[in-house]
């Protein structure tokens, strides 16, 4: 079993942690759609392609929406 973290070995707290670990999930998601997109096209599915430009564009507005929270709560 593992103790929470407080920030007493990293200095960041938890939830701020979850934030940046959340931002650079999304963002890293967004990197690795791109080659799955490529490889739909390299395919000529179409359908697949576009299936993975709409996650990229999740993943993408995720990873702004956590940047805007983790820009409000460290301003304050």
């Amino acid at each position: 079993m593992t103790t929470p973290e407080s920030g007493h070995v990293t200095g960041t707290k938890d939830k701020t942690y979850n934030i940046i670990w959340y931002v650079e999930a999304c963002l890293s998601n967004a990197l690795r759609l791109e080659t799955y997109v490529g490889d739909a096209e390299r395919d000529g599915d179409s359908e697949l392609a576009e299936f993975f430009r709409k996650a990229q564009a999740d993943s993408r507005k995720g990873a702004e929406q956590g940047k805007e929270l983790l820009r409000k709560r460290l301003s304050s």
